[in-house]
């Protein structure tokens, strides 16, 4: 069916643009643990979208129940694996930075 298709590589294009966004967010975001959050995130829901655009072009078979599988188990890693990651890092005294870290002094020319 037309319909399934168009759904299906919506998906999966959909994912796709998570992906490039989260590889954009690990580029350009200035420390650690921002970085952390633009991959958890965006490493999720892409991972999701993808696999259920996988699902639709596969139907309904023994490939859509191991993809299933595949997205419950990683629905409840991914996100622990990025706190278990953020909490290491945290421990090892690795601070976040603040406002407060990059408030630029203001001198005043009087």
């Amino acid at each position: 069916m037309i319909i399934i298709e168009i759904l299906s590589w919506l998906a999966i294009l959909g994912g796709v643009v998570l992906l490039f966004a989260g590889g954009v967010g690990l580029l350009r975001f200035p420390e650690f643990y921002t970085r952390c959050h633009a991959s958890g995130i965006t490493d999720t829901g892409a991972t999701f979208l993808i696999l259920v655009g996988l699902m639709l072009q596969a139907g309904f078979s023994l490939i859509t129940v191991k993809l299933l599988f595949i997205l419950i188990f990683l629905f409840f890693t991914a996100p622990t694996a990025t706190h278990a990651l953020a909490h290491a890092a945290y421990t090892a005294g690795m601070k976040p930075k603040t406002l407060r870290d990059e408030a630029p002094t203001s001198e005043r020319a009087d």
